[in-house]
This record gives C-alpha cells, sequence and structure tokens, in this order.
C-alpha cells in the first residue's frame, strides 16, 4: 500500500456544546503505525476525539497536533470510516472506490485500474459492477473500506465501524482490517463499545469516563503477539486477564452512565 502513520495528540482539549461540557481535559497521544481504541459508556466524547482528528470540530480549549503540527483546518491526512456506510447508492462498488482517486485528479481509466486492485485487496473480486443494494453488508464495509485506504491516508479514523454486522462476518472484517494494517501500519483511532473487539485490535486500549466532562481514565497496553486472528486470540489467558482489568474499570463507568440517563 505504501506510506506510513503519523502520530496525533490532544493537549489539554476540551470541547463544550453551549452549556455542556462533552470532554475536558484530554490527554491523549497516538504514536505513528500505533493503533489505539477509545472504549466507553455512550456519551463520552469517543466521536468527538474522532471528528477533532479529523479537522471536523475544533477544540474549545487546547490543542491538536497532527505530526507535530497544530491541526487547525481539515486533516487531509485522515481517512475516515463511519458506523453508517458512507458509499454512493447510485454507484458501482468500483466507482465508489474510485471516487476519492477522481476528486484529485486521477484520469477516470486509471481511477479504475487502481479501484479494481483495491476491490481484489478486500476481497471482492468479481464484485466491483455491483451497486449497494446488490451487497451484504459485510460488502458494503469491505467497499467502505477501500474507498478510504485507496486514498492512501497516514491516520485511519474508525467509529465503531463493524457494529451493525453479524458476529461471524464482523469478525472476518476485522481480520481483514488487521492483514490490511499489518501491510503499511498506518497509525489508526478505532472507536468502539466492544472492549473485546478494541482487545482484539489494538496495540493500546484507551477507556474513558462517562460524560459530561469525559476523560481518559485508563491506558491498557495489550501485549498480545501479531498477527492475529480475533477468534483464536479472545481465548488465550492474557487476553482474559486484560479483558477483566479494562472491564473491572469501565462497568463503574457504565452503570454511572445508565443511571444518569
Amino acid at each position: 500500500m505504501g506510506g506510513e502513520g503519523v502520530g496525533i495528540r490532544f493537549c489539554g482539549v476540551t470541547v463544550r456544546f453551549g452549556a455542556y461540557t462533552a470532554v475536558a481535559r484530554v490527554d491523549l497521544e497516538v504514536g505513528p503505525g500505533e493503533f489505539v481504541s477509545l472504549v466507553g459508556p455512550t456519551g463520552c466524547g469517543k466521536s468527538t476525539l474522532l471528528n477533532m482528528a479529523a479537522g471536523l470540530l475544533p477544540p474549545s480549549e487546547g490543542e491538536v497536533y497532527l505530526g507535530g503540527r497544530p491541526l487547525r483546518e481539515l486533516n487531509r491526512e485522515a481517512g475516515y470510516l463511519f458506523q453508517q456506510d458512507a458509499i454512493f447508492p447510485w454507484k458501482t462498488a468500483m466507482d465508489n472506490v474510485a471516487f476519492p482517486l477522481l476528486l484529485r485528479g486521477v484520469p477516470l481509466s486509471e481511477a479504475r485500474a487502481r479501484a479494481q486492485a483495491w476491490l481484489e485487496k478486500v476481497g471482492l473480486r468479481g464484485f466491483s459492477h455491483r451497486y449497494p443494494h446488490q451487497l451484504s453488508g459485510g460488502q458494503r464495509k469491505r467497499v467502505g473500506l477501500a474507498q478510504v485506504l485507496i486514498a492512501n491516508p497516514h491516520l485511519l479514523l474508525m467509529d465503531e465501524p463493524f457494529s451493525a454486522l453479524d458476529v461471524q462476518t464482523r469478525q472476518l472484517m476485522e481480520n481483514e482490517l488487521l492483514e490490511l494494517w499489518q501491510a503499511d501500519r498506518k497509525t489508526v483511532l478505532f472507536v468502539t463499545h466492544d472492549p473485546e473487539e478494541a482487545i482484539a485490535l489494538s496495540d493500546r486500549v484507551v477507556v474513558l469516563s462517562a460524560g459530561p466532562a469525559a476523560r481518559p481514565i485508563g491506558d491498557f497496553p495489550i501485549p498480545l503477539p501479531r498477527p492475529r486472528d480475533v477468534a483464536e486470540v479472545r481465548l488465550t489467558p492474557e487476553f482474559l486477564r486484560i479483558h477483566r482489568e479494562i472491564w473491572n474499570l469501565l462497568r463503574g463507568e457504565v452503570m454511572r452512565a445508565h443511571a444518569g440517563a
């Protein structure tokens, strides 16, 4: 794929929406090529942090740094994969994947050739001329992943991208993501409600407190060897130990969030 990850750092970041404080005084660093997952209860500001990393939301206080430079505009080094499909229903799989290249002025024939190569990388050989309504949920996610990666971003921002999939398809997509990531170690900031998913994928898992004024309250290195199979790694004693530690911290925050709902 080519390209290396670029680090991102949140320094004393606070975000307010009127009188409501979403996150408060957040200090968080994701090193170049590192895969970091954010977990926490609903409303803890996980997506807020992603939106700041994308340059879509300026902090009310503090600063976000990308590769050591203050980030004060749209982050053009980032690719963003959302929970909901962001592909165009009127375009084929090939033309959806080619679209970011066309925006950069790449000729149509070249863009389609590169899109075909990416469709093959994500296991969609033979599906290039199908429209989204002709694809399964997992296949649409593969198209979305290829659409993001074809632009060769240095930072991947992923907001619960597999949460709507069934368990088997979700594990296939997680392994697909790890295989693609292993090829060039782009920097990844991944949001999930599921601590098991976070552990299986990540180098580190950061636990956020319940909102309002959410903040990181735990940072857990994941020393599980790579490459990993996300189904097999869940059965190991080390995985279970890490899961127990994270859940012991997270459980109280989830209960606090529900009590305040």
